[in-house]
């Protein structure tokens, strides 16, 4: 039996709503969970939670604003306990507010100890999600994700979007063994040929150009025991979750 649970990011099907006959059908190609972003839960968590418990799914964790984080850490905590996850997963710093310097990605991981601090004292933890933009390098040739990783402390725990780090002109390799001790979700997110324009370039896992396979024996190097869709504009969620899962699960055995 694997070790490796797997997870859909219900972002990947926000166009095709309602969101009940999606968890039955996520059930029944053969999810384990779902991880929620924030339309899911501000409503109304409760319901929410219902829907999730009668499609034999589990909540594998919560995507949630950063500002939030640290501004209305009480506000997601008391989210994160409605829908059952112990996870919170701040995704993104909005273009708007990036700074191309080191201190500011280090800021960015100083906001992150300090809510997986205030997250400890109730049960959860806080884990990055990466983008593309974190592999930028800086004027002296670091990196933000470094600085991030390095700032937030070893109580951060890491979400690596494969399909961003291979965006952002990355090694998935280097990169799922130079944090594989803080990567406890991997988001196998496949992308195809750069330039392509169907569905924003974005593909089920095991169709586009990421060597899988040759990925593999390195999630057993991580502390992860989740795998995650997600894809971020399908123009089918249905062929997406069913090709994406089938394809994981023949991958991990």
């Amino acid at each position: 039996m694997s070790r490796y649970s797997v997870s859909f990011q219900l972002y990947s099907a926000r166009f095709f709503l309602p969101v009940e006959p999606q968890l039955a059908y996520l059930k029944e190609v053969g999810y384990d969970a779902v991880e929620l972003w924030p339309p899911n839960y501000e409503e109304d968590a409760k319901t929410f939670r219902r829907q999730v418990d009668a499609a034999g799914l589990e909540v594998s964790g919560m995507h949630m604003p950063l500002a939030g984080l640290v501004a209305e850490p009480r506000r997601y905590f008391d989210y994160a306990h409605e829908v059952g996850t112990k996870t919170l997963i701040p995704p993104y710093v909005p273009q708007a507010e990036r700074v191309p310097t080191a201190d500011f990605w280090r800021s960015v991981g100083d906001r992150l100890r300090v809510g997986a601090e205030l997250a400890k004292a109730e049960g959860l933890k806080v884990a990055w999600h990466n983008h593309d933009f974190e592999y930028v390098r800086l004027e002296d040739y670091s990196r933000p994700i470094d600085h991030i990783m390095d700032a937030a402390g070893p109580d951060v725990e890491f979400e690596i979007d494969i399909g961003w780090v291979t965006r952002g002109w990355a090694d998935p390799a280097k990169e799922l063994t130079r944090y594989a001790d803080r990567i406890t979700a991997i988001q196998l997110k496949d992308t195809a040929l750069a330039g392509t324009d169907f569905d924003q370039g974005w593909t089920p896992t095991g169709d586009g150009i990421i060597d899988w396979p040759s990925l593999r024996p390195l999630f057993d190097g991580t502390r992860a025991n989740l795998l995650v869709v997600e894809h971020d504009r399908p123009s089918d969620w249905k062929a997406l979750a069913k090709r994406s899962v089938d394809y994981i699960k023949a991958l991990v055995g």
